[in-house]
């Protein structure tokens, strides 16, 4: 069977900006000139490790702390030990001193479920010519819509295309200000999978990955599709549309197979002894997880759907309501429901959710996909569906695995706030603050409101707590992240603050800048390498097992509460394609994934069910009522923007619109110019 399709080419101009142009620099380019991330002092540790626990103290327990950090990090103590331990095996690392540390401790020696813990979702936005009748009313439980696979084969070509942009480095390096990021994770998208180990999980990554290959999920049955030719050439989206349609036709008509992908859901033991049981019995179970290890992602078509509701609808997303259909140890997992709605379940091993999401924000832009350029040619193969020899064994794990992530998925609430009250245009031109360091205030003011016992609101919550901002460090050879601790002394005064009212409004105002600068003073050195809690983790490393008793900083009560993270929040702005989520990281705190749009905000809430003290829902409504009341603190919007700035607003939403329809339609005329022109070319003999 030979298939035709006319070579067609198209760039968005919402993708251009990603693109670096043939004169400038190369996707990996700077790395050369990315500096290594540097041990910090002793005592830039000792500064702001004491300045991060004095909230979180009684004035008894400061003084204790302070004695042990000063005992730590004297002339000639344990601490100066430690520290030339971890220069001189930084010396001896190819990257990074931290870069095999993490990888290890944040992630690899992790036994607890990848689901929910580690692993990250998020929900595309629809797709623009999404049929609003599959929204608010799915197809039937089993059924794979053709919406859905139209969908899906979009996805994938324009996921091939972000591939190529990267393999052959045409997609523009980053900067911050003017100094190059690290551009490393780039390589790590795809070919990427988490292989389950005792006692250590390991992480596979190959740059450029040269397999041909996706692996397609479908009620729980587990196929190799190739998406790209034996030659490399690539094919028509109509092309991969056959191949997911017979992928779900084989699904329906053969005896399934064993449900061995809920391996993955269950914790990280259970998992290894599942996959190396499979290896024993079979030289084609190992043939097969080679085939998932080497895919270069993996694409999950659920024949179920949510209704519109955006609140139930991540779940699925998020976990699928019962682990099945998915294989959470791939690096990126594409989930397609059957009314079309989509998104990714991410591993996070591999990179963290801020490079994906560079992904998204290109594969996203250019929906509606069409072929790429020069894919006329010979038709793929038929898929290849993964045939498994298990024993009872190997079936009693996948129970247990299934009973792990069942009741994890049961104790994990969460859920949403999307508004549209304000976004970053507000808090920089009206509230004059970073609107990152104002969310955070934000969170904190709504955490101060809660009661502590999680039950109707009586009395505010009068217990700080640590709070957790991941602040990128991809200024430095392949940096990874670095903890923000964005608890400090003026953001807890602020919190306290602002409703008590005895206080002027002129002096909370004043409190609140003062709020802001120690927060944003904060994620400024962790993003430049003067953070404390990668550091601590490199100087704990270095100890050896009959010195443990021996640095009291590390067994002092405060450093647990200090790293008792209960929020837990990431930045992902703005959030226009995409918004996302992840896992409380201690039972008795929140997860929180915010994005800040031009005038919205967008939220994620997660929180165990089975703690009494938290309540996503509750939260969620306290912080909405928290967004809305800072408010007071600042001049009214049309004394910053006019009378009339609803109407400017209004019409400036109206004009981007027209724009957006213009620009599709300018689109779809580039997509078929070679179709138009060759239609009316003049006729010549030859014709």
């Amino acid at each position: 069977m030979t298939i035709f399709c006319p070579s067609r080419s198209r760039l968005l101009g919402h993708s251009r900006r990603y693109l670096a142009t043939q004169a400038s620099t190369k996707t990996f380019g700077n790395q050369s000139k990315v500096p290594r991330l540097p041990v910090p002092s002793l005592k830039n540790l000792a500064d702001k490790y004491l300045a991060s626990c004095s909230p979180l103290l009684s004035p008894e327990e400061y003084n204790r702390t302070e004695a042990a950090v000063q005992e730590f990090i004297k002339p000639g103590g344990f601490g100066e030990e430690l520290q030339k331990r971890l220069l001189d095996y930084d010396k001896t690392q190819e990257n990074s001193w931290l870069e095999h540390i993490w990888l290890n401790k944040a992630y690899l020696e992790w036994r607890e479920p990848s689901l929910i813990n580690v692993n990250w979702w998020c929900q595309f936005v629809d797709h623009p010519e999404h049929p609003q009748d599959l929204l608010s009313k799915p197809p039937p439980k089993g059924v794979l819509s053709s919406f859905q696979i139209h969908r899906a084969a979009g996805l994938i070509t324009n996921m091939l295309n972000f591939k190529e942009v990267v393999d052959s480095e045409r997609l523009a390096p980053e900067y911050l200000r003017d100094k190059p990021l690290d551009m490393n994770q780039y390589k790590n998208q795809f070919g990427a999978t988490r292989i389950s180990a005792s006692p250590a999980d390991k992480i596979h990554t190959v740059w450029p990955a040269s397999a041909r290959h996706i692996i397609v999920l479908t009620r729980d049955q587990i196929y190799k599709v190739d998406v790209v030719r034996s030659d490399g050439s690539r094919v028509p989206i109509q092309e991969i549309e056959r191949i997911l349609y017979a992928v779900g036709q084989d699904s329906l008509s053969k005896q399934p197979q064993p449900a061995v992908g809920v391996l993955t859901a269950g914790d990280r033991d259970t998992c290894a002894k599942g996959m190396d049981k499979l290896r024993q019995l079979s030289q084609q179970n190992t043939q097969n997880l080679e085939i998932i290890k080497d895919a270069l992602f993996a694409v999950c078509l659920d024949a179920h759907s949510t209704k519109k509701n955006i609140d139930l609808s991540h779940h699925q997303i998020f976990h699928n309501f019962n682990g099945h259909n998915r294989w959470f140890d791939k690096a990126i997992q594409l989930v397609v429901t059957s009314s079309g709605r989509s998104g990714v379940n991410g591993e996070h091993t591999p990179s963290d959710a801020v490079i994906p999401g560079k992904m998204f924000d290109f594969i996203l832009s250019t929906e509606p996909a069409v072929d790429p350029p020069n894919s006329d040619g010979p038709a793929l193969p038929a898929p290849q569906r993964l045939e498994w020899v298990v024993d009872e064994e190997v079936t009693a794990l996948v129970r247990e695995a299934e009973t792990t992530a069942k009741a994890l998925i049961k104790d994990t609430q969460s859920c949403l706030l999307q508004t549209d009250i304000y976004g970053a245009r507000y808090i920089k031109e009206v509230a004059g603050a970073s609107p990152d360091a104002y969310v955070q205030l934000a969170l904190q003011l709504a955490w101060r409101r809660m009661p502590a016992d999680g039950g109707h609101y009586t009395e505010p919550n009068n217990e700080p707590t640590a709070v957790y901002e991941s602040a990128s460090t991809r200024l430095f050879k392949h940096g990874r992240t670095e903890t923000g601790r964005s608890l400090t002394k003026e953001t807890w005064e602020f919190a306290c603050a602002f409703d008590n009212d005895n206080i002027l409004y002129d002096d909370k105002r004043s409190i609140f800048r003062k709020a802001l600068a120690a927060q944003s003073a904060y994620m400024k050195d962790a993003t430049f390498g003067k953070g404390i809690d990668r550091h601590m983790l490199g100087l704990r490393c270095m100890i050896k097992p009959e010195e443990q008793g021996k640095a009291e900083i590390f067994n002092d009560a405060a450093f647990t509460k200090s790293m008792t993270f209960r929020l837990s929040s990431s930045n992902m702005s703005p959030g226009t394609w995409f918004y996302g989520g992840f896992g409380p990281v201690v039972p008795n705190g929140y997860g929180i994934n915010y994005a800040i749009g031009k005038d919205s905000l967008k939220f994620s809430i997660s929180s165990k069910l089975s703690c009494k003290e938290t309540d996503s829902f509750r939260y969620r409504d306290t912080l909405e009522r928290t967004l809305k009341d800072m408010m007071i603190l600042f001049p009214k919007r049309s004394e910053v923007w006019g009378m009339n700035w609803k109407e400017q607003h209004a019409q400036e939403k109206k004009e981007a619109a027209y724009l957006k329809t213009m620009k599709k339609l300018s689109n779809e005329y580039v997509a078929k110019k070679e179709l138009i022109a060759q239609k009316y070319a003049p006729k010549t003999k030859e014709n």
